[in-house]
């Protein structure tokens, strides 16, 4: 996950999509999730400790 990003603002579902805790959201400094959603690569919102991430290469397989 994004190390300026709280855990609870942006989680994923079981199918993967990133969900955004509105509540969450609205109490965030807004100049982070700025940079969590324009500056910050797709994977870094999420990082999952057990599978290493993959290629944009493999993703499109």
């Amino acid at each position: 996950m994004c190390v300026l990003i709280d855990a609870t603002v942006f989680h994923q579902d079981e199918d993967g999509l990133v969900v955004i805790d509105d509540a969450a959201a609205r109490a965030a400094d807004p100049a982070l999730l700025r940079h969590a959603v324009s500056c910050c690569p797709g994977q870094a919102l999420f990082e999952d400790a057990a599978a290493p991430a993959k290629s944009s290469a493999t993703q499109r397989e």
